[in-house]
């Protein structure tokens, strides 16, 4: 197995230890839970440049890493959003984009049709990243200026994510009928 496949592997292990840190009773649970969440992502940024660089582009790659990637997400929004620290619309709006973008994937993979991700997609993805880490880490900047940093970059996700699948669906529509 290679370097990129055990990343995503250690990503898709490492999300329910950070689930299970993230409701450990001691005082210090969300900063566990945050760095936690933050080597998940980084594993998430180096498999695919390493996958990338090397050559080394796998189908258990192609299909594993989205699939982690989206585990993490959803369980740190629904877990934020159990205990009062993110809009369940927000998780809502989110996890249904992701949905229906993978949908799409299985539908049109059918028909050797990919789109790749996106700017746009990328850009919802870093977001939702840092607002996610922001609130784990309940949210120093805020506390620092005043600020609900946290909530403004979870919500320009949400736009983000919103727009990203429009996006998406309208660059697959497109594909298809040049198809």
């Amino acid at each position: 197995m290679n370097l990129p496949n055990k990343l995503t592997i250690t990503r898709m292990v490492l999300t329910p230890v950070f689930v299970a840190c993230f409701y450990i009773p001691v005082s210090w649970n969300m900063y566990l839970a945050g760095a936690l969440f933050v080597i998940a992502y980084l594993t998430d940024m180096l498999d695919g440049q390493i996958a990338r660089r090397m050559n080394i582009v796998t189908d258990f790659g192609k299909l594993m890493d989205p699939i982690a990637d989206k585990i993490l997400s959803a369980a740190a929004m629904i877990m934020l959003t159990a205990v009062g620290l993110l809009s369940p619309i927000a998780t809502l709006i989110t996890i249904s984009r992701e949905f229906v973008i993978s949908g799409f994937r299985l539908i049109y993979a059918n028909k050797n049709i990919v789109i790749a991700a996106g700017p746009l997609g990328k850009l919802k993805t870093l977001t939702q990243f840092i607002g996610i880490t922001l609130m784990l880490f309940l949210n120093p900047v805020f506390v620092k200026c005043g600020v609900p940093v946290d909530q403004i970059i979870i919500w320009i996700s949400v736009a983000l994510a919103i727009w990203s699948c429009i996006d998406y669906i309208v660059k697959t529509n497109r594909a298809a009928k040049a198809a």
